[in-house]
């Protein structure tokens, strides 16, 4: 039995078993499947690399806390039997991003999923955080020091390993009083329409331009914005060289004021704030290149959407209205009473019927039994 450094108010935790070996892999699958319930997390190195990847699997059950090491060699596809199993249950807290990233890795595919995060969400809580829910419901205290740790490191510290494996272990326990509190309040056909919603997610193919990512870049006139593709071009060619992200190379903020300003030489770049010595001593030849390059470059002109006509603008407003209201009432976030992107489509498409509308909401069908009848009776409204 080993205590952890990085939990309070708590018994000692057994040590967890850490998974580097094919033997210990398949014992591990064999564990699993015998399993109604688990829970599940991961850890990622997106601060510390170009391309980010999974670095620790965790899992829990009602007794053993497991670390899975992705890096060790294992063939961590054979995971991919469990995630897709609809008889066990996978327990996640903010599953949405461990699910891009496993299947984005692995192409692994989800059945069965429970959010902790989201049913939080659903019942309105007002702390939302692991931790926070943590010591609400089990008074455990958790320190946050290694939520920007590199899990690319190897060999993983006990610390570290102490800290990871508390991301699962209460997961199920949590699980159980969230969906208690669910079925009492008559939420959880919602959540579980949520939670079906989240098992799908994958991250959308990377097709816009790079400097999109850039905050600010549509202040840009058309030759600048072509300046500072160019910035961002060169950014990224450095970060895959060095294996960082490309943050660590040079801020965006630095290439908005370097491309608003058009710098042509040393001592223009030297005036930009966010520029240190040591950068414009590292890069000053590239930035100079790149500025170069952009201008004579075609100019981008964004591509402006046509204004919305005032009726769409007019039924927008008011399914929002009705969705803030709600929210209000229900005290939760006006999301959770029905997602932006759904809200947005009908008041586009302006259904009539509730076979219209059904069609719109086919991810939500809970919602849509709830809520069909106020939303047609907005959308008849006159403005």
């Amino acid at each position: 039995m080993a205590y952890n450094p990085y939990m309070m108010n708590t018994d000692p935790l057994p040590e967890p078993v850490y998974i580097d070996t094919s033997v210990a892999l398949h014992a591990l699958l064999d564990t699993l499947r015998s399993e109604k319930r688990i829970a599940v997390d991961t850890e990622s190195d997106s601060l510390y690399v170009y391309q980010e990847k999974v670095c620790l699997i965790q899992f829990s059950t009602s007794t053993t806390d497991y670390l899975v090491d992705p890096l060790s060699g294992i063939d961590i596809s054979l995971l991919g039997v469990i995630f897709a199993d609809p008889k066990i249950e996978k327990v996640f807290h903010a599953a949405e991003y461990d699910v891009i990233c496993l299947r984005r890795d692995y192409g692994f595919e989800f059945t069965n999923l429970f959010d902790t995060m989201q049913a939080a969400r659903i019942l309105g809580l007002p702390k939302l955080g692991l931790s926070s829910l943590l010591e609400e419901y089990f008074a455990v205290t958790v320190n946050k020091r290694f939520q920007k740790a590199d899990w690319g490191k190897r060999p993983l510290s006990r610390a570290m390993a102490d800290y990871a494996r508390l991301d699962t272990h209460y997961l199920i326990p949590l699980r159980e009083k969230l969906a208690c509190a669910l079925e009492e309040t008559k939420r959880l056909k919602v959540a579980e329409e949520d939670f079906l919603r989240i098992s799908r997610s994958s991250s959308s193919p990377n097709d816009k331009p790079c400097y999109t990512t850039v905050r600010g870049y549509h202040t840009l006139d058309p030759q600048q914005l072509a300046v500072l593709a160019e910035l961002c071009a060169y950014r990224n060619r450095m970060a895959f060289q060095a294996n960082l992200p490309p943050f660590k190379i040079l801020s965006s903020a630095a290439l908005l004021a370097i491309a608003k300003a058009g710098a042509a030489s040393i001592e223009e770049l030297s005036g930009i704030p966010s520029l240190s010595e040591k950068l414009l001593h590292r890069h000053a030849k590239g930035l100079l290149e790149a500025v170069r390059l952009g201008k004579t470059k075609p100019p981008i002109h964004l591509d402006h959407r046509s204004k919305p006509s005032e009726a769409y603008i007019a039924r927008l407003e008011r399914l929002k209205k009705w969705r803030l209201q709600l929210a209000s009432e229900k005290t939760v976030e006006s999301d959770v009473i029905l997602p932006r992107e759904i809200l947005e489509e009908i008041a586009k498409k302006n259904p009539t019927t509730e076979q219209e509308l059904a069609l719109l909401m086919q991810d939500v069908p809970e919602r849509f039994q709830l809520y069909r009848s106020s939303i047609l009776k907005i959308l008849k409204e006159q403005p």
